[in-house]
Parts: C-alpha cells; structure tokens; sequence
C-alpha cells in the first residue's frame, strides 16, 4: 500500500462510494479512470514539507499509510497497520455536509496465530475524520496518527493509535532518518503509457510502546514505514492489482519495490534506500518477482511467499509471511501482513497484493 505500491489498496475509498463506483470500471477498483476534471501529478513539481504532509483534495486518492514490524520481550512477533485514505467525489473542499471528501481508515494487528482487521468510515467537513499539518493529526473517530513535541519534521515522532473487536495498538514512532522521495523526485511512474502518482515514505521509523490482543496488553518494540502518496489516475486501465514490498535489510538499507499487473510482463519499480537515507531508484524490470508458494485465503489462491530478485544490487531473497491469512476483509478485500526473508539478505518488511 500501499506504492502500500504505493498502491497500498488503497482505494477502498473508492468501492464505498457505491453509484459513483459503479462508473469507474477501468483498472483495479477504477483507479485506471480518466481524471474527470481533478488535478493529474506533473513530473518536476517539487514536494515541500510540512505542507506537503497535509491533504490535498484537488486529486482524487490519497493516503497516509503505516506498518509496523513488532517482536515482544518473550519473541513472539506481530504486525501492525494503520491507514487513513481520502477519496474525492469532486476536486476541492466544502463546509459540512457539502464536503465532498470521503474517508475510510484501516487497522490491523497480525499474529502468528490470528489476523484482526477493523475499518472505519466518515466524511469530512463535519469533524470526522481529516488531516491537519500544524501540528500534525490525520484521525478518523478516536483512531489518531498525532505530531508529538519536537522542532524537528512534523512526521519525525508521532504518536499512533487504533483498535477493532479483540485488538488495539498504541505506538510510538521515531524517524532515525530522513524522509525519501520515491520515484523521480517523489513522482512516481505506475506504467509504460506514463500514469503517476505524488510518493514520499519515512521508512527509518524505530517503534516502541504496546499492543494488546484479546485482552492482553504487550510491551512490543521495531521498526515502521509510512508511506504518502495522492493522485487521480495512478494507474493504467488494464492494470488489475499490484504486489508491493517494503523491506528493512539487516544491514541498514531499505528497499520499496512493487510490479503492478496487467494480463502481461506487468510494469515493475523499485528503490534501493541505503542506511544515511540516500536513494537510488532502479529501472523498470530491475527489479524480478516469483511467486514462491501460495495458500488458500478467504477462497482463493493468493501467492503468499515470493521469490525477490535485484541482480545489479545482489539480492536474491525468498519472503514468507508471519501469517498466511493476513486478508484485509474490507470494503475493497487485498491481502497485507508482515513478511521476513532470507537468502543474500536477510530482515523483515511488509507486503500488499490487491486484485486476487
């Protein structure tokens, strides 16, 4: 999701809207429509912080994107994400009732042994859910993402929360590094005919505080990514889901990667982030994906460890999911949970896959 492909699946929003859904059939959950008078990306625009941080309703998609990779004292491994979309039935903002913002928010807690997944839905102009830049808060109800006392970024520590039927989270988030523009300057190509979108992560996040699964609080601590991204047509109309990695290597660096399919070769991105924050973003099919093994999930056959190669940089690591069954049973369904690897590299990351 997320590129969460930043795709992360990012477009739930969009199925909820019903009637306006209903005409938006190209691509996966009609993200390959036409822009329909909203603003489209341009290669070039400079992205500026805070303002940046903020929404941006003009473009018709956005989100404000989090996983987490979390181990307890004991050992016992979790994931946690929490995602806060905004939709748009038309450009711009509205007092009330009138806003044409929609938003949804997802959450997730990920064990060995069980999956809980909770969403949310509101809109904005009425208090509901929203985003401001300063200070920082993106919330839907009481689940909030909060700017905590510091000089530094708006998105350098924040405070996360949220919580569902037998699962809650409270963590603290604190960038170890600077945020990465992916793309070409934080423009970010999703195929060969040019559709793009805005994307920029804080993947250097260090995390610490709890969780608490059907009643038992845990003291967890790890690692976290946000990802930011906004558009209107991200994605081209053949284009039918998307599998996308964030990746922390043991040794410091950090990998997005995603290819997003289309019936053929698909159109595959990547970037290699070293451990000082400095980026290298890697050709279109630099990056190769294998499907490793799949599993049976909500009745269908979802590939749920992968085989990722990057030979200019020597990776060749095989992923497996803390838990096959990391279904996200939402308004749009895809598949997100925390991942680790092994082979040239070794760590722990997160994977999306949408359109299974």
């Amino acid at each position: 999701m997320s590129d969460r492909t930043g795709l992360p699946a990012m477009l739930v929003a969009i199925i909820w809207l019903g009637s306006v859904v209903s005409g938006w059939s190209q691509g996966f959950a009609g993200l390959g429509t036409d822009a329909q008078g909203f603003a489209v990306p341009q290669q070039g625009r400079s992205l500026t912080f805070p303002g940046d941080h903020g929404p941006h309703p003009d473009y018709r998609i956005e989100w404000w994107y989090v996983t987490a990779n979390l181990v307890a004292a004991d050992g016992r491994q979790f994931g946690a994400q929490w995602t806060l979309f905004r939709s748009a039935l038309r450009p711009g903002e509205a007092q009330n009732w009138a806003d044409p913002q929609i938003w949804i928010g997802h959450a997730a807690l990920t064990t060995k042994a069980r999956h809980y997944v909770a969403e949310k839905l509101g809109r904005g102009g009425v208090g509901q859910a929203g985003v401001e830049v300063a200070p920082f808060a993106a919330w839907i109800d009481e689940w909030r993402m909060r700017q905590l006392p510091s000089e530094a970024d708006p998105l350098d520590h924040v405070e996360v929360h949220a919580g569902g039927k037998d699962f809650s989270y409270q963590l603290r988030l604190d960038a170890q590094g600077p945020l990465v523009l992916q793309g070409k300057a934080g423009y970010s190509v999703k195929s060969a005919a040019g559709q793009a979108s805005y994307y920029y992560s804080q993947p250097f996040y260090r995390v610490q505080w709890k969780v608490v699964a059907d009643g038992t609080p845990i003291d967890v601590a790890g690692k976290a990514w946000l990802d930011r991204e906004w558009s209107s047509q991200p994605l081209a109309s053949d284009q039918t889901g998307w599998d996308w990695f964030s990746l922390h290597l043991d040794s410091g660096d950090k990998v997005m990667a995603f290819r997003l399919r289309d019936g053929g070769e698909g159109f595959t991105s990547a970037n290699w982030i070293s451990a000082d924050g400095k980026t290298e973003p890697l050709k279109p099919g630099e990056v190769l994906f294998e499907p490793a093994r799949t599993a049976k999930v909500s009745e269908r056959n979802v590939p749920v460890a992968w085989r990722v190669r990057i030979p200019s940089k020597g990776l060749d690591i095989t992923t497996q999911p803390l838990n096959d069954q990391s279904w996200m049973a939402t308004s749009t369904p895809y598949w997100e949970g925390p991942i680790s690897f092994a082979g040239t590299s070794s760590g722990v990351g997160y994977l999306e896959m949408t359109g299974y």
